[in-house]
């Protein structure tokens, strides 16, 4: 029977590991997936993979990931393996919020340039995901990467990668060419025997009016067209997925980065647009805390056959959760969905980027232990 607890993707990374990707974080000098720059690493990174595969499997998770060991951030590595893609340490990092209410930065090795049309071929996760789904034996897995929109947000909005002296001419060329690489890295997913892919992104709640922390939303007049934009490409390459007969999910955060987040916003405001309008299978959803709202946003997803994974649990902290707090809103949410297409879940990963969250192995493990406990109670009865 399918357990209604779930992981979102990242787990802590084992010290030997962590040593490696200290060293990476440094060097710009380097092409993914830098196997051949560091004696040992591959080695290093397949045990960290062996190891998060046992893991969750002794602590009965059904959908195993490789805990993201491979991977030094929870987006970057996607398109740092395509073909065309040049990566290098920039002038600053992103911005988070620091627990004393101040600005944290985090790493800089974040810059991205295009050097070619963009080619998913030969992307080393399909052989990251092959060993995956050889230590996972019978059990289902998934594998997790960028959401397409986010990327092309990122890539021409944010970094402006598009241009008359650019590969990519115009945005319209560069969105192409991405679509049409995730495509072709989807094909390749299938071809080796992937059925589940999960796109992450965090940047729905900057389409909040009311998000002091978004950086696009207040004054813009096109808000509302550039949500349908960045809807189209998440959809365009969801549908061509299912076509091909993949099963997509999508998570969504404000941020996880060393127990920081980046933004507020919630969900209330963005519901009927990036709910309602996208066409994910399963949506992994935040409500840890009170920043996404309440939950009659799930109002969005009432008349469609999607599934909700409730993120009510934190991977910020090293404290169990409240689970007085975490039944009342399974219940609230089991009277506007079916309670059959709910699941449980932490708020995100234990580890976005490879330093990780502010807790220890063993607390990580008492917490997943504990959604688990409370999830299977709650469908149990």
């Amino acid at each position: 029977m399918t357990s209604h607890f779930q992981l979102v993707g990242s787990l802590l990374r084992p010290n030997d590991l962590k040593t490696y990707k200290e060293a990476i974080e440094k060097r710009d000098d380097i092409h993914y997936p830098f196997y051949s720059d560091f004696e040992g690493y591959q080695e290093t990174e397949d045990r960290a993979i062996q190891a998060a595969i046992a893991d969750q499997k002794a602590h009965g998770i059904d959908i195993l990931t490789d805990g993201e060991a491979s991977k030094s951030m929870w987006h970057l590595d996607f398109v740092w393996g395509l073909d065309g893609i040049e990566r290098y340490i920039a002038d600053h990092g992103y911005t988070f919020k620091d627990h004393d209410g101040g600005q944290f930065e985090t790493r800089k090795d974040i810059g991205i340039r295009i050097t070619k049309p963009l080619s998913a071929k030969n992307h080393h996760f399909i052989a990251i995901y092959k060993r995956v789904k050889e230590l996972a034996g019978d059990d289902q897995t998934k594998l997790t990467i960028w959401g397409p929109a986010h990327a092309y947000t990122e890539l021409a909005i944010f970094d402006q990668l598009a241009g008359p002296d650019q590969v990519y001419p115009d945005n319209e060329s560069l969105k192409a060419g991405l679509i049409a690489a995730y495509q072709e890295f989807l094909d390749q997913y299938k071809a080796a025997g992937g059925s589940i892919i999960q796109f992450d992104d965090c940047l729905w709640e900057l389409f909040d009016e009311s998000n002091p922390d978004s950086f696009f939303a207040a004054g813009n007049d096109n808000l509302a067209d550039l949500a349908d934009e960045f809807i189209a490409i998440n959809n365009a390459v969801v549908d061509y997925g299912h076509r091909i007969g993949l099963t997509i999910w999508t998570h969504n955060c404000r941020g996880n980065y060393e127990s920081r987040s980046a933004s507020g916003g919630t969900y209330a405001a963005i519901a009927k647009k990036f709910l309602g309008d996208q066409h994910y299978d399963r949506f992994f959803l935040e409500w840890d805390d009170e920043r996404a709202g309440d939950l009659e946003a799930l109002e969005s997803l009432k008349d469609k056959d999607a599934e909700v994974v409730l993120g009510l649990l934190s991977s910020k902290t090293n404290s169990l959760d409240d689970e007085t707090r975490v039944l009342a809103l399974l219940d609230q949410a089991s009277r506007i969905i079916p309670k059959e297409r709910l699941y449980l879940s932490h708020q995100c990963g234990f580890a976005s980027c490879d330093s990780g969250n502010e807790l220890t192995q063993e607390q990580e493990w008492a917490k997943i232990d504990q959604g688990k406990a409370i999830a299977d109670a709650y469908w149990n009865n």
